[in-house]
């Protein structure tokens, strides 16, 4: 059975500030209603969760994001995966484990790690389905039954929201939030997989009410709003844009972004960059 791991905070820490402006080409926004949804897994008919792509191509070799959405009391047989997934749930709860493994409902919030070649199944809890997000590095992303299993030597981890570890301004440096200290409503930022000086993923929280910029290098950076509504401006955009849950705002080439986090929640983004960004207060 996969144990659900808590995050090192030392592993956070390793990550700093990057400084500086930089160009930003082909800024793109993709809001949630405007996703097109396909089978997850055609072979399944009516049956199979339905993918909405945000980036890239799910049925090709390319990195791709998706929005993915079970169905009430969806459970999946057992299968594998040709490549690794990491998954977030963003709406319902989920469960991803061994085929023998007792339910362990992940809620908003939860992050899963998939690796190509195991066997598990994949299952929606209650009335209502269950909305994720689910990234890729490589794909075609494909459904395979269990007889073709094989040892990709990858750890799984399953982190139920409550169990993810965030850090302020006090634990890292590439969070500024001038005059902050004492004070609760500062962003926060928790470490979800990868390295600093490469390929990575955090959570990035902003309270409610509050706002800040984004800064994302020169170098890809993909954010995934996950809880809230965000205000996002491009660059040379008339207005903001508000992006409810499952939206996706980003860059080849990173660049710099005003957020707002509207009043009535905390807003969460899953941040997916090539080495390091920072979020400055406002």
């Amino acid at each position: 059975m996969k144990s659900t791991a808590l995050l090192s905070a030392t592993a956070l820490a390793l990550i700093a500030g990057a400084s500086g402006a930089f160009a930003q080409d082909s800024a793109q926004i993709v809001r949630r209603a405007d996703v097109t949804f396909q089978p997850l897994n055609p072979a399944r008919g009516d049956a199979s969760p339905q993918a909405g792509v945000l980036w890239g191509d799910i049925r090709q070799d390319v990195p791709t994001g998706a929005i993915i959405k079970f169905a009430p009391n969806f459970s999946s047989p057992p299968h594998i995966h040709n490549i690794t997934y990491r998954g977030i749930v963003i709406e319902g709860a989920v469960h991803n484990d061994d085929p023998d493994a007792a339910n362990m409902w992940m809620g908003p919030g939860s992050f899963w790690s998939q690796p190509a070649g195991e066997p598990h199944i994949t299952s929606a809890s209650g009335d209502e389905g269950a909305t994720i997000f689910l990234e890729i590095l490589e794909g075609p992303y494909l459904v395979q039954p269990t007889d073709e299993a094989f040892d990709n030597h990858e750890h799984p981890v399953n982190v139920e929201a409550g169990n993810i570890v965030w850090l302020d301004t006090s634990d890292v440096t590439w969070i500024d939030q001038p005059g902050a200290e004492g004070d609760d409503a500062v962003a926060q930022i928790a470490y979800l997989w990868g390295d600093a000086k490469g390929e990575n993923g955090t959570f990035l929280r902003i309270p409610a009410g509050t706002s800040g910029t984004l800064e994302g290098g020169d170098k890809m950076m993909r954010a995934v709003t996950i809880a809230g509504d965000a205000s996002v401006t491009l660059p040379d955009a008339d207005a903001a844009e508000t992006l409810k849950p499952g939206s996706y705002f980003g860059s080849e080439s990173g660049g710099s972004y005003p957020v707002a986090c509207e009043a009535d929640e905390d807003c969460m983004l899953y941040v997916r960059t090539d080495g390091k960004y920072t979020f400055a207060s406002l």
